[in-house]
């Protein structure tokens, strides 16, 4: 029987997010097996993997917030906003070199904090039940709605200056649903001569970081994160008795418990570090909003 657990994997450049899940089935023998956010293939960086019964505690993962090293390429602009689509246009190269750091500087405060954003129109969005880019690629016109995320840290770590573009070097933090693509292209929007991504990695998901994560070579001797242990990262650990985990098994309420929670939700965890579910406010009570499977799986 396989163990449930969280697995994080460094996915490199290349593979589809598609192609690392079935890879961690394949290494663990199982078809339960699911991930916290997609990677294009061009990225790398981290995957978070829920194995068998901790696919359940994906959910939690998702709406996390997360931070990227980009590469943003000014000067061209690309018809998918990223180096894998073809070249729609390029900057005179004088205007490229007339762009100021202190500009691109200004470019970057008016994409920072709460803004609003058009997500790139190849991207896995569905639209009337299809992904958006299944559409541009059948050749349809998508445009997508400006969506609210927010960009807590965009800052440049390195500038390169060429005849025809300007690279910058960048790290982000951001809040779940933010296209670093859309980043790429507004910025160059912004500045009157287009842009786009050029690399993109995913280093941390939460409060999991890629340091430390297996790559896609090591998952047969891959250690797996317990349930309890990877949902007392992702929110607040709540101790609870062998009476009370019995009794959020059967679905019952922790009458008058709610003041235990110091947010929405709380990993319920029983006498023997084992992962009951996940807890939430309803009153004065808790009740439980997920619960695992006795059996792990």
């Amino acid at each position: 029987m396989v163990a449930p657990g969280i697995l994080l994997v460094d996915k490199p450049d290349g593979l589809t997010s598609h192609d690392v899940v079935a890879r961690v089935r394949r290494a663990f023998g199982t078809r339960k097996v699911g991930h916290a956010g997609t990677l294009d293939p061009m990225a790398t960086g981290l995957l978070v993997i829920g194995i068998e019964g901790a696919t359940r505690l994906l959910t939690y993962v998702v709406g996390a917030d997360k931070t990227y090293l980009a590469t943003i390429r000014l000067g061209q602009s690309t018809d998918t906003d990223d180096a894998e689509g073809e070249i729609t246009a390029s900057a005179d190269a004088a205007a490229v070199q007339a762009v100021t750091t202190q500009q691109i500087a200004s470019g970057i405060e008016t994409l920072s904090g709460e803004i609003s954003q058009v997500p790139s129109a190849v991207s896995a969005i569905k639209v009337d039940g299809r992904r958006a880019y299944d559409r541009v690629r059948a050749g349809e016109q998508v445009e997508l709605k400006a969506r609210a995320v927010t960009v807590s840290r965009f800052e440049v770590l390195a500038e390169r200056r060429d005849e025809g573009f300007v690279d910058l070097d960048v790290v982000v933090d951001c809040s779940s649903g933010t296209y670093i693509r859309a980043l790429a292209r507004d910025l160059g929007s912004l500045l009157g001569i287009g842009g786009h991504l050029t690399a993109l990695r995913r280093t941390r998901i939460g409060p999991f970081p890629v340091e430390g994560a297996a790559t896609v070579d090591e998952l047969a001797d891959a250690t797996t994160v317990t349930p309890a242990v990877a949902a007392a990262q992702i929110m607040q650990p709540l101790v609870v008795s062998a009476d009370h985990a019995r009794d959020l098994r059967h679905g019952k309420r922790l009458a008058g418990a709610a003041s235990q929670l110091d947010g929405a939700h709380a990993a319920a965890i029983d006498p023997d570090g084992e992962l009951v579910g996940i807890v939430e406010k309803r009153g004065r009570d808790l009740k439980s909003a997920m619960n695992m499977p006795e059996n792990g799986q």
